[in-house]
């Protein structure tokens, strides 16, 4: 069983990776989508929500999800309402 000293420098670690990591996507310009995030909140479809594109989210949405276009609608329209105007 690891010590806590142990576990506190093994914590330290993952988070010095992460933050190499995340460093790395910066430089790339690469968007890290977190495969367990609602792909309602992605990058490419919160884009184009914003750019006023609806069709193009609900385009995006069904890519990511592989739902029907009223699933991926319903989606879209739930998070247009969270964001508001």
């Amino acid at each position: 069983m690891p010590t806590e000293a142990e576990f506190l420098a093994l914590k330290s670690r993952v988070n010095e990776l992460e933050d190499k990591l995340k460093l790395l996507y910066q430089r790339l310009h690469f968007d890290y989508a977190d495969p367990n995030a609602d792909p309602a909140l992605a990058p490419p479809v919160l884009d184009a929500l914003k750019r006023g594109n609806k069709i193009e989210a609900i385009k995006l949405y069904r890519q990511l999800t592989g739902v029907g276009l009223a699933e991926a609608k319903q989606a879209i329209d739930e998070i247009e309402a969270r964001l508001g105007p």
